[in-house]
C-alpha cells in the first residue's frame, strides 16, 4: 500500500506547517519543510519546533532517510542541520537551487568562499527523479513560478506543494520574488492538476481565509480543481497572470524574507563567525 502516514506540524508565528512523512512498513520517514524558531528583535534561534518533530520521530521508532525543503523559504528558516544532527538522513533540495543562490549571493554580496552549486545540501533532486521512503515510492516534481527552484514531492498518495498552492478558499503563491513568475507558476499549476483527484494535496502554510475559523493544510487535488479561488478548471493562463500580477504588486515582502533566505540557501548553515567569533545577517538596503 502507497500511502504513507503523514503528521503535520504547525507554527502558528509563521503560519508553516512542517511533516513528518512515514512509511509504517518499514518504519522509514522523511522530515519536509521544517522549521527553526527565530526571533528578529533578537536575533536568538530556538529548536522548539523541531525537537517536537525530532521526539515525534523518536517516539514512533522510525528512522529518518530524507530531510527535504521544497524550496528556499522566505517566512522561516530551515532546522535541517538540526535534525540531521539528531536524526541523521540525507538534506535535499530542487537542483535549480544554484539560480535562487546565484541571484541572493549578488543581493548578500557573499563571498567567493560561498558556492552557488548546490553543494551545501546532500541532494539535488531533478524534475521527475524518482526515489524511495522505505517501501513508499515517491517522485520530485519542478514546479517553479513561486520561484525558480521550487521542487513538489509525490510520496505514495501524498503530494507536498510546498507554496505552489493554497487551501481553495486561500488560491495561490505570491511571484514577484527574484526570479518568480505567474504564467511559470500557473503551468506549474496545471502539471499538478493532471495528477488524480483523490491525489492527498499537504500545504507549506495556511492563511486562514476571511470566514475560517481554523487552520487546515490538507486538501486534494479534486478539491483544487473544483474551486480553487484563483486557479481552478477552466481558468486561462492570461486570467491568472493578471490577477496573480495585480495580487502581488498590493503586496509587502514576509518579514522574515532576509534572515530566512540568506539561511535557508546555505541548507540551514548560519553564516561563518567573524574574527570575533560572532555570526551575523546582512540586512541589505533598498534591494527587494
Amino acid at each position: 500500500m502507497n500511502k504513507p502516514m503523514v503528521t503535520g506540524f504547525f507554527d502558528e508565528a509563521t503560519n508553516t506547517i512542517s511533516y513528518v512523512v512515514a512509511d509504517l512498513e518499514t518504519k522509514v520517514c522523511a522530515v519536509v519543510d521544517s522549521l527553526l524558531d527565530f526571533d528578529q528583535a533578537s536575533g536568538r534561534t530556538k529548536t522548539v519546533s523541531a525537537d517536537k518533530m525530532i521526539a515525534f520521530v523518536r517516539a514512533h521508532g522510525l528512522t529518518c532517510e530524507w530531510i527535504i525543503d521544497t524550496h528556499v523559504h522566505a517566512d522561516h528558516l530551515t532546522a535541517a542541520p538540526h535534525i540531521q544532527r539528531e536524526l541523521g538522513g540525507k538534506t535535499g533540495i530542487g537542483a535549480h537551487i544554484s539560480t535562487v543562490q546565484k541571484v541572493f549571493a549578488r543581493i548578500f554580496n557573499e563571498g567567493q568562499s560561498f558556492h552557488t552549486d548546490g553543494s551545501q545540501f546532500d541532494h539535488l533532486f531533478q524534475d521527475g527523479e524518482a526515489y524511495k521512503i522505505g517501501s513508499l515510492e515517491a517522485r520530485a516534481i519542478h514546479t517553479p513560478g513561486h520561484t525558480p527552484a521550487c521542487m513538489s514531492h509525490l510520496i505514495g498518495d501524498a503530494l507536498f506543494v510546498g507554496d505552489t498552492i493554497f487551501m481553495p478558499d486561500f488560491g495561490t503563491a505570491r511571484c514577484d520574488f527574484p526570479g518568480g513568475d505567474a504564467g511559470t507558476l500557473y503551468d506549474s499549476i496545471q502539471k499538478l492538476f493532471a495528477l488524480p483527484d483523490e491525489t492527498r494535496v499537504f500545504l507549506c502554510h495556511d492563511y486562514k481565509a476571511p470566514g475560517r475559523s481554523e487552520y487546515v493544510w490538507e486538501t486534494t487535488i479534486g478539491a483544487e480543481k473544483q474551486s480553487n479561488i484563483h486557479v481552478k478548471s477552466g481558468t486561462s493562463r492570461d486570467e491568472f497572470i493578471k490577477m496573480r500580477t495585480t495580487r502581488d504588486a498590493t503586496l509587502a515582502m514576509p518579514k522574515l524574507i532576509l534572515p530566512s533566505v540568506q539561511i535557508n540557501m546555505r541548507a540551514g548553515d548560519l553564516p561563518e563567525p567573524e574574527d570575533n567569533g560572532q555570526r551575523y545577517m546582512k540586512i541589505p538596503i533598498n534591494a527587494l
